[in-house]
C-alpha cells in the first residue's frame, strides 16, 4: 500500500514539474544579444517611441510592443505600426534606422502607417540578408528606391505603396527570386516596368497601379506562371495588350484601366481560365470582342471594358458566364441587339451598363431579374413594359415610346435608316405612309379650322406672356431683395432644417468611430499633423489602424456653428457623386467636439499644387502643365454642374475658390469645404423664365457683397478659379477685396475672342505651350470672362460652362463663312454656332483690352462660324469627349435663336 501511494506522489511531483516548466518557458525567452539590446534602444531614441509601447525596465522580447524574438533570444521581427511617437519625436520625424543593420536575424520589419519621412536607407541591402518582409506602406517615404534593395536574396514579401517614392524601377529587383508579393502602387515612379521582373517566378502579386509608368507592357510578364493578381491600373503605358498574358493561368485579377493601351483584346487571353476580374476599361481599345474569348473565362465575376473604342456586338458567350455579376461596356461603339436569352441563372445578382453605345431594337423581359441596368445612350425603340426591366433601371437617350428623355425623331430615323431598318417613329403614324384619301373639300375645310386655332392659340400666348412680362417687371425690386438675403436664411442642402434641439440620426451616413480612435489616428490632434485652420473646423492629418491615410475635421461647437457640421452630414445622406469628396464617417458622440472623416487626397488642393518647391533644398519651383490644368477645371466644372442641375432642388456650392478643390493621387478633382452647401433661393421656374426673358435676376457677390445662395454665383467663383489656372495668380480665387478688383478689371480686358495673342500677355509665365495648347488656353480664358458677367442673368449654365470644358476648341474655332451674318434658318447648322456666339457675346460684355478696338476693320472676317464636327482639344482622350459625342451634346438645341450679327466697323 506505502509503494503505491510512493508512486502516486511521484506521479503527481512529475506532472507538477513538467507544468511548471512549460508554464515558464515563453517567459524564459529574453534577449541574449548585447549588441541588439543597444540597437533597439538607440532604434527607440531615433524613432522618438513612447515608453509605453517600449518601456526601458522592461525585456525587449516579451514586453516592448511589436518585438519578437527566438527562442535564443534573437530578434526576428520588428513592427513600429501603430504605435506613437512622443511629443518631441512628433517634431522632426525621420528616417534614421541605421541600428537595423546590427539585427543579422531579422525576418521582419512592419512601419506601415508610422511616418518615416525621407529615403529608404542603404542598411536594408547591406546587412539584412535574412530579411523576409519589408512593409513600408503609407510611411511618407520619398526619392528613388535604393539599387542595394535587389541584395536581399531571401526577401518574400515587399510593400512600399502609398507613399512619395519617384524614379525609376530598379532593374536589380529582379535579383528577389525568392519574391511573391510586390506592391508599389500610389507612388510618383517613373520609366517603364523591368523587363528583369521576368526572373521573379515564384511572384504571386504584382501592383505597380497609380504611377507614371509608360512603355509597353513587357511581354515577358506572361512567364510568370504563379501570378494571380497583376495590377497595372492609372498609368500611362501604351501599345497593345500582349498575347503572352494568355500564358498567366493562375490570373485571378487582371486590372490594366485608365492607361493608353490600344489595339484589339487578345484572342489568347481565354487562356486565363482562373480570371474572376477582368477591368481594362479607359483605354483606346477598338475592333470587336472576340466571339470565343469568353467561353472558356467561366470564373469571372467582373468585367469592365467601359471608355474604349471597341464596335461590333457583344459576344453570345459573354451573357451566359456563369458567375458574371458586374458587367461595363459603356462608351464605345458596341451595337447589335440585345439577346432575349441566355442570361445565367444567377442573374438577379448582376449590374449591367451597357450605356452610350449603339444597341437598338426592342427590349423584352429577360432582364427583369436584374439588379441594376443602364440602357441609356443608345438607340432601343417600341414599348417598354413594367415588368421588362428591373426597378433600377436608366433609359433615358434612347427612341423609346413610353420613356420621357429620349432622343430626336430626326436622330432616331437616321440611325435605324443606316441600318436599313424602319423606325417605328414612337408609335405614331409614320409620314412617309399615304394619308388616308378624303374629300379635297373637306380637306380643305379642316385645315382653315387648324389654322384659326393655331391663331387663336398664338394670340392668347402673346397676351399671356405681355402679362407675364409686366408682371416679372413689376416684382424686379422684391427679387433683388430676395437675392441679398443673409445665406444663414436659406435652407441646408435640400430643404428647410428642422426646429432646434431635434437630434438627427446620421448612423447610417458613413462609419462611425469612436473619439478614441480618432484621438489615436491623429497623435491626440498634435500639430504635426494639423493641415489647417478652416472656416468650418480644423483639419488634421490621420493614419487609421488598418493603415488607411485620413484627413479629419475637428468642429469645435463651442466656437462654431452647430449647423456647419450638419449640413455636411445631412448632404453625404442624400447624393453621393464622384466629383465630392469621399467621406468616410465621423464620431458624433463627444459633448464639445464632432470629427468628421474624409479619405486624404495626396495632392491637396489647387491652391497648394499649382506651384510647389522640388526639393526643400531647392527653391526652384514645380508648376502643373497645361494638360493636368484643363484635367482640374473639367473635374470641378463636373461636380459643380452635378449639384446645379442634378440635385432636386439645385445646391450651391457657396465657397469654390482653388483651396477646396481637392486633389488626389492622379490629379482627379474632389469637391471639398462642403459645409456652406445650401438649397438654391427663390422659385426655380422664375429663375428660369427670368433668364429666357432677359429680365434682371437677383445680384450675388458678383463684385462684392455677400455671397447669395443662387447658382450663378458659384459660376462667377468658378471663373476666378479658371483665371487662376490661365494666369497662375493664386489668391484671386479666394479673395474679393479692392485689389483683386483691381485686377481682374486689368487683365480682362486681355481676354478677346477676336484676339487669341492678346492672352498671351497675362499667361502664366512658368506654362509651355505650342499653337494648339495656346488656343485651349485662350478658350478657358473666354469661358473665365463669360463666368465673370457682372450681371448673373447673362453668365452661362455650369452644364455649358463642364461642356465647353470638355470642348475648348470649339469655342475659338468655327467655319471660315463670307457671310455678313450667322444666320439661324436652319437650326441643326446653325444652332452650334448661336449658343457659342452668347460666349463671345457676353465675354465681350465686360470690357475691351486697352488700346484695342473691338469694332475695327476686319473683325468680321475674324469670327468664324463653328463647326459642327468635333474637335479634339490636346489635352487627350481623357479631357475631352468630343471624339465619341456628336456636335449636338455640347449644348441643347437651341429653339427659335435670333441672328447673331457681326461686328461693324464704325
Amino acid at each position: 500500500m506505502e509503494i503505491q501511494i510512493s508512486i502516486i506522489v511521484s506521479i503527481l511531483l512529475l506532472f507538477q514539474c513538467t507544468s511548471i516548466i512549460s508554464g515558464q518557458q515563453p517567459k524564459a525567452v529574453r534577449l541574449s544579444s548585447r549588441t541588439e539590446r543597444l540597437a533597439l534602444f538607440e532604434l527607440r531614441s531615433t524613432l522618438g517611441l513612447r515608453s509605453k509601447d517600449w518601456p526601458r525596465k522592461s525585456d525587449p522580447c516579451s514586453g516592448w510592443n511589436g518585438i519578437k524574438c527566438r527562442n535564443d533570444g534573437r530578434v526576428i521581427e520588428i513592427s513600429v505600426s501603430g504605435l506613437r511617437r512622443t511629443r518631441l519625436g512628433r517634431l522632426n520625424p525621420q528616417f534614421s534606422v541605421d541600428s537595423l543593420g546590427k539585427f543579422t536575424h531579422l525576418t521582419t520589419f512592419n512601419a506601415s502607417g508610422f511616418s518615416l519621412p525621407g529615403s529608404i536607407p542603404d542598411v536594408f541591402g547591406e546587412t539584412l540578408n535574412s530579411l523576409q518582409i519589408l512593409d513600408l506602406r503609407g510611411s511618407s517615404v520619398i526619392n528613388p528606391i535604393p539599387s542595394l534593395l535587389g541584395n536581399l536574396s531571401n526577401l518574400n514579401q515587399l510593400y512600399l505603396s502609398g507613399n512619395g517614392i519617384t524614379g525609376i524601377i530598379p532593374e536589380t529587383l529582379g535579383q528577389l527570386s525568392k519574391l511573391s508579393v510586390l506592391d508599389l502602387s500610389q507612388n510618383l515612379i517613373t520609366g517603364s516596368i523591368p523587363t528583369s521582373f521576368t526572373s521573379l517566378t515564384n511572384l504571386t502579386s504584382l501592383d505597380l497601379s497609380s504611377n507614371f509608368l509608360a512603355g509597353p507592357i513587357p511581354p515577358s510578364l506572361g512567364t510568370l506562371k504563379s501570378l494571380q493578381l497583376l495590377k497595372l491600373s492609372n498609368n500611362s503605358l501604351s501599345a497593345s495588350i500582349p498575347a503572352q498574358l494568355g500564358d498567366l493561368s493562375s490570373l485571378v485579377e487582371l486590372d490594366l484601366t485608365t492607361n493608353s493601351l490600344s489595339g484589339s483584346l487578345p484572342m489568347d487571353l481565354r487562356g486565363l481560365r482562373n480570371l474572376k476580374r477582368m477591368m481594362v476599361g479607359d483605354n483606346d481599345l477598338d475592333g470587336t470582342l472576340p466571339g470565343n474569348l469568353f467561353t472558356s473565362l467561366n470564373k469571372l465575376e467582373f468585367v469592365v471594358l467601359a471608355r474604349n473604342n471597341l464596335s461590333g456586338p457583344l459576344p453570345d458567350s459573354l451573357w451566359s458566364v456563369p458567375d458574371l455579376r458586374f458587367l461595363d461596356v459603356s462608351y464605345n461603339n458596341l451595337t447589335g441587339i440585345l439577346p432575349s436569352t441566355g442570361l445565367s441563372a444567377n442573374a438577379s445578382a448582376r449590374v449591367l451598363n451597357l450605356s452610350n453605345n449603339q444597341f437598338y431594337g426592342n427590349l423584352d423581359s429577360s432582364f427583369a431579374s436584374i439588379s441594376f441596368i443602364d440602357l441609356s445612350g443608345n438607340y432601343f425603340e417600341g414599348k417598354v413594359a413594367d415588368e421588362a426591366l428591373p426597378v433600377n433601371s436608366s433609359l433615358t437617350s434612347n427612341c423609346l415610346q413610353n420613356v420621357s428623355s429620349q432622343k430626336s425623331l430626326e436622330d432616331c430615323t437616321f440611325f435605324y435608316k443606316a441600318k436599313g431598318m424602319l423606325f417605328d417613329n414612337f408609335g405614331l403614324p409614320n409620314a412617309s405612309q399615304p394619308p388616308t384619301a378624303s374629300p379635297s373639300r373637306k380637306k380643305s375645310r379642316k385645315w382653315i379650322f387648324i389654322s384659326v386655332g393655331v391663331l387663336g392659340g398664338l394670340c392668347v400666348i402673346a397676351l399671356l406672356v405681355l402679362v407675364l412680362v409686366l408682371c416679372l417687371r413689376k416684382r424686379e425690386r422684391g427679387v433683388d431683395d430676395q437675392a441679398t438675403r443673409s445665406v444663414a436664411n436659406s435652407p441646408p442642402v435640400g430643404g428647410t432644417p428642422g426646429p432646434s434641439g431635434v437630434s438627427k440620426d446620421f448612423s447610417e451616413v458613413g462609419e462611425v468611430f469612436t473619439y478614441e480612435q480618432l484621438l489615436r489616428a491623429t497623435g491626440d490632434f498634435s500639430e504635426s499633423n494639423l493641415i489647417k485652420h478652416g472656416h468650418s473646423g480644423d483639419l488634421f492629418r490621420g493614419v487609421l489602424e488598418g493603415g488607411t491615410i485620413v484627413v479629419i475635421k475637428r468642429v469645435d461647437i463651442r466656437t462654431m456653428k452647430k449647423e456647419s457640421y450638419m449640413v455636411e452630414l445631412e448632404l453625404f445622406g442624400r447624393v453621393s457623386h464622384t466629383r465630392l469628396v469621399p467621406f468616410l464617417g465621423h464620431s458624433l458622440g463627444h459633448d464639445n467636439e464632432k470629427l468628421l472623416v474624409y479619405r486624404y487626397m495626396p495632392n491637396g488642393d489647387l491652391s497648394t499644387s499649382l506651384y510647389r518647391k522640388k526639393r526643400d533644398d531647392d527653391e526652384s519651383l514645380q508648376t502643373l502643365d497645361w494638360i493636368t490644368r484643363l484635367k482640374v477645371a473639367i473635374g470641378a466644372a463636373e461636380g459643380l454642374s452635378y449639384l446645379h442641375h442634378e440635385c432636386n432642388p439645385p445646391l450651391v456650392h457657396r465657397d469654390v475658390q482653388a483651396s477646396s478643390i481637392l486633389l488626389d493621387d492622379k490629379f482627379e478633382v474632389r469637391l471639398g469645404s462642403l459645409s456652406e452647401i445650401c438649397s438654391q433661393e427663390g422659385d426655380t421656374h422664375q429663375s428660369v423664365i427670368t433668364r429666357l426673358l432677359r429680365l434682371p435676376q437677383s445680384s450675388d457677390q458678383g463684385s462684392s457683397g455677400s455671397s447669395a445662395a443662387i447658382c450663378a454665383y458659384d459660376v462667377y467663383c468658378f471663373g476666378k478659379v479658371l483665371l487662376e489656372l490661365v494666369t497662375g495668380k493664386l489668391g484671386i480665387s479666394s479673395s474679393n477685396d479692392a485689389t483683386t478688383n483691381e485686377w481682374l478689371e486689368l487683365t480682362l480686358p486681355y481676354i478677346s475672342i477676336y484676339e487669341k495673342e492678346l492672352v498671351t500677355k497675362i499667361l502664366d509665365s512658368y506654362l509651355l505651350v505650342d499653337d494648339d495648347l495656346l488656343e485651349e488656353v485662350w478658350a478657358m480664358a473666354i469661358v473665365a470672362k463669360s463666368c465673370l458677367n457682372p450681371k448673373p442673368s447673362k453668365r452661362p449654365l455650369m452644364r455649358y460652362v463642364l461642356k465647353a470644358l470638355e470642348n475648348p476648341l470649339k469655342v475659338v474655332r468655327e467655319e471660315n463663312t463670307g457671310s455678313a451674318r450667322l444666320r439661324t434658318t436652319s437650326s441643326r447648322g446653325s444652332w452650334n454656332a448661336s449658343v457659342f456666339g452668347s460666349w463671345r457675346h457676353s465675354s465681350s460684355d465686360i470690357t475691351s483690352a486697352p488700346g484695342q478696338n473691338t469694332t475695327r476693320e476686319g473683325v468680321g472676317s475674324s469670327l468664324k462660324h463653328l463647326s459642327a464636327i468635333g474637335s479634339q482639344g490636346s489635352g487627350g482622350g481623357d479631357l475631352s469627349a468630343s471624339n465619341k459625342k456628336p456636335s449636338s451634346d455640347i449644348f441643347p438645341e437651341p429653339s427659335d435663336l435670333p441672328d447673331i450679327e457681326r461686328p461693324r466697323a464704325d
